[in-house]
């Protein structure tokens, strides 16, 4: 008659020992290097705390409906210009120009935050005037809110320059976060919820295009007009105006940041558990090895003599 298998199950063998002997010190010594060498070689990869991490969002932005504009009316240098602050229109005296200005934002998804602004600015000019140039401020107002809650003012800059005279200029760009060190990951912060134009400022220095662009990149957050692929369109006719088109995207952005204590430590311990198991499958085979075959003297004692003793 045939012989075959009918079940099995594994049979548990327990080693005992003294306090004081050579099996203790070997399983003290076992523990310590199953569990401390994977720390030191986790910590040793470069990759144990997380330094920074990144995070995407969409960003709360709105133009501020602050606008300053120069424009260049002669290969000389001569200018002519207009902004939103009365400040300035009063320093510029003859050379200040009234546009027409339109703004429009729209919220393309719907999900309730701008996705572009739609900007117009048609400026009438003198029989004698042309525009080789133009220097445009445009500011806007700058919110995340996923992680910590930043919040700033922030500019986007266009300027083209032309040997021809020009009737308008198409810009078309991104509305960029730049970061030289990371956000926060928590709490508010509204470093940088100031103008960037000191409108009620009577003092030219203000209005100075290197003073503003200078101070705003001393900011370690700013936002910067990406891409902007301008246009320069000529042919104007006499008693038309220069006119300016721009098309300002507010995309998602990456925005980096130091991670909180439970990050850092939820992302060490997967670096550290990820090696942990390999030493623990090496070391349960050794010490299967070191106690079958009795390397240390212990008393071994399989678990059905145990249950039998206790009955009885």
């Amino acid at each position: 008659m045939a012989i075959y298998e009918v079940y099995s199950h594994p049979v548990l063998v327990r080693y005992r020992t003294s306090i004081c002997s050579k099996a203790t010190l070997f399983l003290l010594v076992a523990l310590a290097l199953t569990y401390i060498p994977p720390l030191l070689v986790a910590y040793r990869s470069q990759g144990f705390w997380l330094q920074q991490s990144t995070y995407e969002e969409q960003p709360n932005v709105r133009f501020r409906y602050e606008v300053l504009l120069i424009a260049i009316n002669s290969a000389g240098g001569d200018y002519i210009a207009w902004s939103t602050f009365q400040e300035f229109n009063s320093l510029i005296g003859g050379r200040l120009r009234l546009p027409q200005v339109t703004a429009r934002e729209e919220d393309r998804n719907q999900d309730g935050k701008m996705d572009q602004l739609y900007f117009s600015l048609e400026l009438p000019l003198l029989s004698t005037e042309e525009v080789y140039g133009v220097h445009l401020i445009l500011t806007f107002s700058y919110q995340l809110y996923r992680m910590s809650t930043f919040v700033m003012q922030s500019m986007a800059f266009i300027q083209h320059s032309s040997p021809v005279p020009g009737a308008q200029l198409y810009i078309s760009g991104d509305l960029r976060l730049q970061q030289r060190q990371p956000l926060s990951h928590q709490g508010l912060d509204a470093t940088y919820n100031v103008s960037v134009i000191n409108g009620s400022s009577p003092f030219a220095s203000a209005y100075d295009l290197t003073n503003i662009v200078s101070a705003y990149q001393e900011r370690n957050v700013t936002t910067v007009l990406s891409n902007p692929s301008p246009v320069w369109l000529v042919g104007r006719g006499a008693s038309d105006p220069f006119v300016v088109n721009a098309i300002i995207r507010y995309p998602v952005e990456t925005i980096s940041y130091p991670p909180g204590f439970w990050e850092m430590i939820k992302y060490a311990w997967i670096q550290y558990v990820s090696v942990l198991l390999i030493f623990l499958w090496v070391f349960e085979r050794v010490k299967i090895f070191v106690f079958q075959n009795q390397v240390f003297s212990t008393v071994a004692v399989p678990l059905q003599s145990s249950f039998k003793q206790h009955q009885s």
